[in-house]
């Protein structure tokens, strides 16, 4: 099986709920941007991270997490460049979350985090199987 490799920024609620699914799910997304956009690059990620968890959200944290998904679904959607070269994400519908976390193969890791919008980013490699 083909699989590409996928990132998401999180905040720290959503990491939490990750580990709750034992690192092989995503939860619903935030009603106010209920479109699941994960990206094809680390760093656009980590961007995201640091320009909206690190520096919006309650505990002042981002993270990365990595994952793995089958092309086959993927090839389903269109992948979409969201305003400069080399921001690619895919954009899956809040009603096929649960088919995006069946195609996930093995567990999602976490990739790296900030701590506060002007942190650097802490690459990690925590993998949990």
């Amino acid at each position: 099986m083909i699989t590409v490799t996928l990132y998401q920024p999180v905040g720290m609620e959503e990491l939490q709920d990750i580990k709750a699914a034992d690192w092989k799910a995503f939860p619903p997304h935030d009603i106010e941007q209920p479109i699941f956009r994960p990206t094809t690059s680390e760093a656009f990620a980590a961007q995201l991270a640091q320009n909206w968890n690190a520096a919006h959200t309650t505990y002042r944290r981002g993270y990365v997490v990595r994952f793995a998904v089958s092309k086959a679904f993927l090839d389903v959607y269109e992948n979409k460049v969201s305003g400069t070269p080399g921001h690619e994400e895919y954009w899956i519908p809040p009603e096929d979350l649960s088919l995006l976390n069946a195609a996930i193969q093995g567990q999602i890791a976490v990739a790296g985090t900030f701590s506060g919008h002007d942190a650097e980013y802490r690459k990690l490699n925590e993998t949990h199987a």
